[in-house]
């Protein structure tokens, strides 16, 4: 298996071998989509897990009665 890769005035380019599963050639390029999204950010790790928290309670709160079964004690 040989990975290339190139560096030019403008870009980066990754030649992969054609025998790479698609899927873990996707999860590559989401990681890397999600560097470039957080790499200015100033938020730290603390303040992304209290968001993460935070959204996740206001879904559960507004799609708690499409399963019914799980709020029952």
């Amino acid at each position: 298996m040989t990975l290339n890769i190139e560096r030019t005035d403008k870009e980066i380019v990754i030649k992969l071998p054609i025998n790479l599963k698609i899927n873990d050639v996707q999860r590559m390029l989401d990681y890397l989509s999600y560097k470039q999204a957080i790499a200015n950010s100033l938020a730290s790790q603390k303040d992304a897990d209290e968001l993460a928290i935070s959204v996740k309670k206001g879904w559960w709160e507004a799609n708690k009665d499409r399963w019914p079964d799980l709020t029952k004690k």
